[in-house]
């Protein structure tokens, strides 16, 4: 009978216990405190995304806007007027009520002065910002014996041995010696071993839109 007694002791304690531990993990601080670690697509979510070519470094009163830039056109307290606003193989821009808006040719700067007049029309001392969101229309192009060979921005002034060192390194049998830049109907030479050794540095050009290096 006490051994009876007991088993039934120990089973009620043993419910106790259960329903105890049950309590605790259902808190809500015990639960903040135990959530599970966010999972790689909550994290990618969250996580800053990053450009290689948003118009970072570069000067609105300098940089020439071509065809297929990107802009960003910000008029103070005027959203229908401001967003991205990409230029037409035209050069132009379409803004409403204003129109088209020749954008090729103009720095970003002076852009803006115009599209600040073009809107005086219509509002009362518009404030008009212009900046570079995205460069399309400067590029030059990295083939052959490197590890990253293919299509380059050119939204900042970029010298020939600068662009070969964002290739992510030469292969194992590039030849470094003889590296050949492709300007239409011109062939330049370039030696990159001369550029490491600081000889005959006037070889390493800026290279300009439409470039091609050719590394063999």
């Amino acid at each position: 009978m006490r051994k009876e007694f007991a088993n039934v002791v120990r089973n009620v304690v043993g419910v106790v216990l259960n329903l105890l531990c049950g309590l605790l993990v259902s808190s809500p601080a015990l639960a903040q405190n135990q959530a599970p670690p966010p999972s790689r697509s909550d994290a990618a979510a969250t996580a800053p995304i990053k450009s290689d070519n948003t118009g970072a470094a570069v000067d609105p009163k300098t940089y020439v806007i071509g065809a297929q830039d990107v802009l960003m056109i910000k008029v103070w307290r005027e959203m229908d007027f401001s967003g991205p606003y990409t230029v037409r193989p035209d050069g132009k821009i379409s803004m409403p009520l204003v129109g088209d808006v020749q954008a090729s040719g103009l720095t970003p700067e002076r852009l803006g002065e115009q599209l600040k007049q073009a809107l005086s029309n219509f509002i009362n001392s518009p404030d008009v910002t212009v900046s570079l969101q995205t460069v399309g229309s400067k590029k030059f192009y990295i083939t052959g014996e490197v590890n990253r060979a293919g299509e380059y921005t050119l939204a900042t002034p970029t010298k020939v041995f600068d662009a070969l060192s964002n290739a992510g390194g030469f292969r194992d049998f590039a030849n470094r010696k003889k590296i050949i830049i492709i300007r239409g109907t011109q062939r330049i030479k370039f030696n990159y071993q001369d550029i490491l050794k600081g000889k005959s540095l006037e070889q390493n050009i800026f290279l300009e839109n439409g470039d091609t290096i050719v590394v063999p």
